[in-house]
């Protein structure tokens, strides 16, 4: 590491710890249902939760407006006390991501005005300051839509902000990359080739991971490796009247079948390029970063099948979120090794 880049590249790692907190904490809002306990959304007031009961009741009053209380929470004898817990979780995810934009923007205008950025760098950051603000456009797209009539956001755009959340994570953690290693050497064309057919998968993969929890598709068929007892492809699927590509992306028979069904597709890849790397005189980097991604593939399997045969537990459900970060992270870093 070059000691005139060691503060940027400190700086970028401490955006992506904190995009990677980021979505550990949407992930605990969508598992305890709290999405939608932030009725509104105010750049600076929402930056501290009520100070006061009065300012509580005043909060939960505007919150029984809308249709998560009238259709669901109203038959559940949900109290004062309940809605400050799941505000909680709403809040704390919009706060960091407050903190995410101060962190981002006030250290890019300091390395600015210091020279510290090399012009490459600074279109990369421009780039991921874009990232940043589009993907707070997202959050506040995606609880719009659990907001008007239906009590639950759409699970597509749920998909999306989950999606370009771990995109910025991935394209900010290359940016760093780039900075840790600037002597560049030639690039593995068949091994980066695979890699990024790893990559794609697994970013569909993602994708179908944000169907399923918009959808809550893995409440259903609680079986592995068949959907249900001697069907891996579920016969609802079939039956249902939709076209096929509403019954694999609305249908909850269908997303949950895409999802586990694509898991091998990523497996695949991974144990593809691990077993064509030993063809080739790879550095401690490279052989690093595609060891890491075989044992956290099947890990992330693994937790994926306990995930669905329990029933998607709070705890499991997050902890699958969590490996799919580490996941991508892993092939982050394998493929900016093997591509440069």
């Amino acid at each position: 590491m070059k000691n005139k880049n060691k503060s940027v590249i400190i700086w970028l790692l401490s955006g992506c710890f904190l995009l990677f907190v980021m979505v550990v904490v949407g992930g605990i809002t969508r598992l305890t249902n709290s999405g939608l306990s932030m009725t509104d959304w105010h750049l600076v007031t929402d930056t501290f939760p009520p100070l006061t009961e009065a300012k509580w009741q005043e909060t939960f009053e505007q919150y029984k407006k809308f249709p998560e209380y009238q259709k669901i929470n109203i038959h559940n004898d949900f109290t004062l006390s309940d809605y400050k817990f799941i505000y909680f979780w709403e809040w704390f995810h919009r706060f960091i991501g407050r903190i995410i934009g101060l962190v981002f923007l006030v250290p890019f205008l300091y390395f600015l005005l210091k020279k510290r950025l090399s012009r490459e760098t600074i279109k990369k950051c421009a780039v991921l300051l874009g990232m940043g603000a589009f993907q707070g456009f997202l959050g506040w797209f995606m609880v719009r839509s659990g907001l008007i009539d239906n009590p639950d956001v759409s699970h597509f755009r749920l998909a999306l902000h989950l999606t370009f959340a771990f995109i910025t994570f991935a394209y900010t953690l290359w940016v760093a990359l780039d900075l840790i290693y600037p002597n560049k050497a030639a690039a593995i064309i068949p091994l980066r080739k695979i890699a990024r057919f790893a990559l794609v998968f697994l970013l569909l993969q993602i994708i179908y991971g944000g169907f399923v929890a918009g959808l809550n598709a893995g409440l259903i068929h609680n079986h592995w490796p068949m959907m249900s007892d001697g069907q891996f492809f579920h016969e609802s699927i079939i039956l249902e009247k939709d076209s096929w590509l509403l019954r694999l992306t609305e249908g909850k028979s269908g997303v949950q079948f895409v999802h586990r069904t694509m898991a091998y597709v990523v497996v695949g890849f991974i144990l593809l390029l691990a077993y064509k790397s030993h063809k080739f005189d790879l550095n401690k980097e490279q052989r690093s970063g595609i060891n890491a991604l075989v044992i956290i593939v099947f890990v992330q399997f693994g937790l994926g099948v306990f995930t669905l045969l329990y029933s998607v537990p709070l705890w499991l459900g997050l902890t699958h979120q969590v490996m799919a970060f580490f996941l991508l992270t892993a092939m982050t870093y394998t493929l900016h090794r093997l591509s440069k």
